[in-house]
């Protein structure tokens, strides 16, 4: 793997820029699953997403309703948190293969762990760490 499936995020506006940086270099992926520790970024990065699709509608963790979508005229964005989830049955029961499923429009799940037996091949799994300088480093799996 090399510096090409990395990005790093130094300040606040980077986080756009890394949005820019996964939609052109997978254009056409939609489904991604995002790895990292609690409070690294997934949402913030799932929220910079949303504002380079010029999605307007507030976003926030749906770590307690599970699922949150945002929507513009043309877009949809699903954004899951399974960290909850003690089972697939769970996963299944709040309906994840719709989500998984539903193509043509995003899908970021966090802490994706439990379903991934049922990801499709071409889900894009993303990591975030944090730097020992505080900044977040992005890395294509």
């Amino acid at each position: 793997m090399g510096m090409e499936n990395e990005f790093t995020v130094k300040k606040i506006n980077d986080w756009k820029k890394a949005a820019e940086w996964l939609d052109k270099k997978m254009p056409c992926k939609k489904c991604f699953f995002l790895f990292g520790e609690m409070g690294v970024g997934k949402t913030t990065f799932v929220k910079a997403f949303c504002t380079y699709l010029k999605i307007n509608t507030p976003t926030s963790s749906p770590t307690f309703s599970l699922v949150n979508v945002y929507e513009s005229d043309n877009q949809k964005v699903f954004h899951l948190d399974l960290y909850r989830l003690k089972s697939f049955e769970e996963a299944l029961d709040i309906g994840i293969e719709e989500y998984l499923y539903n193509i043509g429009n995003y899908c970021f799940i966090e802490w994706p762990q439990i379903i991934e037996n049922i990801a499709l091949p071409e889900t894009v799994r993303i990591k975030i760490s944090l730097l020992p300088d505080s900044s977040r480093k992005i890395v294509i799996l």
